[in-house]
């Protein structure tokens, strides 16, 4: 009796592979330091800013500003592990309604694209314009600029592994023939 396998349903699961799950971890974890650091910012601990921005960005308004900032920063990133975990698949189902149904992978690859493609622009444009916003004298110098440097620099990587982690959730799930 010989053995003959079959090949995978179309809407069967392929897990990801490990170090998609590890990178995307690393897509939550690159804005943590900014998150602080915003945080931070938001209530009342000096980060450096002077002149116009330094009165600007003090009080109630600056504190909801970066609190909403960060946690929708924070959950754009959480939303990467989608790539990686069943529920990026298949709607849970304790969801009302939509409970057990399977994603289009389009419904999920083109808003992880178009992410993707923001977030590595956005950071680009923060830091690596001549003459962009960092270029700004009231901007943190000094030590509190290194600081504000460090807490910022793994947003770099956020686009890119974002656009990794898509291409590859793009491969496991496309159609078996």
């Amino acid at each position: 009796m010989s053995r003959h396998f079959a090949p995978p349903a179309r809407d069967a699961r392929i897990a990801a592979p490990r170090w998609a799950v590890w990178a995307a971890r690393a897509t939550v974890l690159c804005t943590v330091p900014s998150c602080v650091w915003r945080l931070s910012l938001g209530f009342g601990v000096d980060v450096g800013f002077t002149g116009r921005l330094g009165s600007l960005y003090r009080g109630t308004p600056i504190m909801v500003y970066v609190l909403i900032l960060s946690v929708l920063s924070q959950a754009a990133a959480c939303l990467t592990l989608g790539l990686v975990r069943p529920w990026g698949e298949q709607v849970p189902r304790w969801v009302p309604w939509l409970g057990g149904r399977r994603i289009p992978p389009p419904a999920v690859i083109v808003p992880a694209a178009l992410g993707a493609v923001a977030a590595a622009a956005l950071c680009a444009a923060v830091t690596l314009v001549p003459g962009g916003p960092l270029a700004n004298p009231d901007f943190p110098q000094g030590t509190a600029g290194l600081i504000m440097d460090v807490c910022y620099a793994p947003m770099l990587a956020w686009g890119p592994l974002v656009a990794v982690l898509t291409i590859a959730y793009a491969r496991r799930r496309r159609p078996v023939s």
